[in-house]
């Protein structure tokens, strides 16, 4: 068993850590949270489906009825209406009398995980729940999580999902257990422009060093007038920056686990090279996701780094002239992994009736409805061979790295040093004011004082 990260906290300062981790690991691609009236709308609904689960399941005499009460958030109006959709599917059909009544309520910044842990620490009866992988070791360290581990090991679907998904959520509980259900996730890519790569002879990277050399290459003076028309990459160098810059420090074979080994540092000088060549826009130290996404949008970047969330808008602006590819392999290879999840309470007494609900958005119709509904990357192999995210070019890029796919050490320093330790001493290793080496010791020292 590995060790816990987090030590049982007072309550108030759990859950002033927890808000302020939530508020990090919302998604980044701009969706707003759902509505005050959405909710209510939702409640509605959800009272609605309650009420014809009810006289289903008195119909149903093959099994006894048991309601499995369900918390979630949408992040907007479209998707708390297909979330209503896919649990009145699973209470008409799955013939278990089973009910599911699901209760909405907004992200709210990372609130709606405080609000979940004030909740189950005063008793509240819900049963399961939509998660966040930065909330697990509290609530795990807490005993309000039920332990899977026994539940996924009997699931007949059980190897539809790959085992390095699995492998997460073990990390974020800390053990061997696995208490957090995968439900669907968002994989970082590369985005690139076609019409550029063949400007600039280059094919597309399936090595890291041939990465590296097509960000040389792509940077280009295209109009002879001297200067800079269009940048090899778009570089993300302020908060949120460490996960694309994550696939660096693996790609020359390092990891965060020890962030000053050799390894470690020579992906540290690739991105320190890149920005002092001249490869990347000036601006890069301050840049964030805004400003990489309308710095390629722009033609200002050939490629740059972020997930399905922005693809829509992506091919809006290109048609065809935009692609991507998995971050390609060099003596190690990651690429930073969002996620949202499903859990179960211990305090379920029906616990074998909540795992069919979880499984179910996890490898079945549920799931089938959700990721085509929302466009987030399944965690089911079988769903990810279907024509629907076969024939995405951003969904095939994603499926390929979700093997090597991975998250920051989930610690009671991370938000602090996600907020203000990375992208602080980052800008100091870009801009020559302290060296690869140093810039690494600080940034290990930061996460795991």
């Amino acid at each position: 068993m590995k060790k816990r990260n987090l030590a049982k906290k007072t309550l108030a300062a759990s859950m002033a850590a927890l808000m302020a981790a939530g508020a990090l690991t919302a998604c980044s691609s701009g969706s707003s949270t759902a509505s005050t009236t959405a909710a209510a709308a939702a409640e509605t609904a959800a009272a609605e489906t309650e009420a014809a689960a009810d006289s289903g399941a008195e119909a149903d005499t093959s099994a006894e009825a048991v309601t499995i009460k369900f918390r979630y958030w949408a992040d907007n109006t479209d998707y708390s209406a297909l979330m209503q959709d896919i649990i009145a599917k699973f209470n008409e059909e799955n013939g278990k009398g089973i009910t599911v009544v699901g209760e909405e309520q907004p992200w709210d910044g990372g609130a709606y995980s405080e609000n979940l842990f004030t909740a189950k620490m005063g008793g509240g009866d819900i049963d399961c729940a939509t998660w966040k992988l930065t909330a697990t070791p509290l609530f795990v360290n807490n005993d309000l999580l039920a332990d899977l581990t026994p539940y996924i090991d009997a699931w007949e679907n059980k190897d539809d999902i790959d085992d390095n998904i699995y492998n997460i959520m073990k990390e974020a509980g800390g053990s061997d257990a696995i208490y957090v259900m995968p439900w669907n996730v968002q994989i970082l890519y590369v985005y690139y422009r076609p019409s550029i790569f063949e400007a600039a002879g280059v094919e597309v990277p399936t090595t890291y060093d041939e990465f590296l050399t097509a960000i040389e290459k792509c940077t280009m003076d295209t109009d002879g007038d001297g200067k800079i028309d269009v940048y090899g990459f778009g570089m993300r160098g302020s908060t949120g920056g460490q996960e694309p810059w994550g696939s660096f420090i693996h790609g020359r074979g390092g990891s965060f686990e020890d962030m000053t080994t050799a390894e470690s540092v020579a992906g540290m000088q690739d991105f320190i090279d890149i920005y002092t060549n001249g490869y990347v826009p000036p601006t890069a130290v301050s840049d964030g996701f805004n400003e990489i996404i309308a710095n390629f949008k722009s033609g200002l970047t050939a490629m740059t780094i972020h997930h399905t969330g922005s693809s829509a808008g992506m091919e809006e602006t290109f048609g065809d002239d935009v692609s991507a590819f998995a971050f390609p392999a060099g003596d190690g290879q990651w690429t930073s992994m969002g996620d949202t999840e499903t859990v179960i309470f211990e305090s379920c007494e029906n616990k074998e009736a909540a795992f069919e609900w979880v499984s179910y958005l996890a490898s079945g119709e549920g799931q089938k409805m959700w990721c085509e509904g929302t466009g987030n990357v399944p965690v089911s192999k079988s769903l990810q061979e279907t024509d629907f995210f076969q024939n995405n070019r951003f969904m095939v890029a994603s499926i390929e790295g979700q093997s090597y796919a991975g998250i920051l050490p989930i610690l009671d320093t991370t938000t602090e040093w996600v907020a203000t330790t990375w992208p602080n001493t980052v800008a100091q290793a870009l801009t020559g004011q302290i060296t690869a080496e140093q810039c690494m010791q600080t940034l290990q020292d930061g996460l795991y004082q």
